[in-house]
């Protein structure tokens, strides 16, 4: 229950007011100069974009047929942009599968180098909880580099709290 008490009593950084039915929501954000930050949960973004934003990270680039394709296939897909004039640029994302009812595990949770240590991933974190909590989904997973297990340990995960070990497949 202390895990989920973490996302339902925080009131530090999640400070967001909805703008229209399209989910498109403007962020307040403490430690950033602007609050030109916005949270959309559409599931249509620009790929060229997202690959963009993943290279600036240093991930492997992964072919853009198969990242559509996967986008359109999961659950909850979440962005953050930072609006400047009449432009946009998206500067984090995640995505979720899940079977909709019990299970749902993120994925691709990427912040630009520009913007991290704002509390933006934890803003986006703590969104994606909120929503899937919405679909009651009560078992959450994710799978993490070992140098960003601080990060998801501080916003309240924790590592294999039953025991169960996972399993991983691969072709050989």
């Amino acid at each position: 229950m202390t895990f989920w008490k973490f996302f339902f009593n925080s009131t530090n950084i999640n400070q967001i007011r909805e703008e229209n039915k399209n989910k498109k929501t403007k962020l307040l954000v403490k430690g950033l100069e602007t609050n030109n930050i916005y949270l959309s949960t559409c599931k249509k973004i620009n790929l060229e974009e997202l690959e963009i934003l993943c290279d600036a990270v240093g991930w492997v680039r992964r072919p853009l047929k198969k990242v559509k394709y996967a986008l359109e296939n999961s659950f909850l897909a979440i962005s953050l942009f930072y609006k400047y004039g009449n432009d946009q640029r998206l500067i984090g994302f995640a995505r979720v599968t899940s079977d909709g009812s019990f299970n749902a595990t993120i994925w691709d949770v990427v912040i630009h180098p520009d913007f991290q240590g704002n509390g933006l991933g934890t803003l986006l974190m703590k969104q994606i909880i909120k929503e899937l909590r919405t679909h009651d989904i009560s078992t959450i997973t994710l799978f993490a580099d070992p140098d960003v297990l601080k990060f998801y340990k501080d916003i309240g995960f924790v590592i294999d709290p039953d025991g169960v070990k996972g399993m991983f497949w691969y072709p050989t």
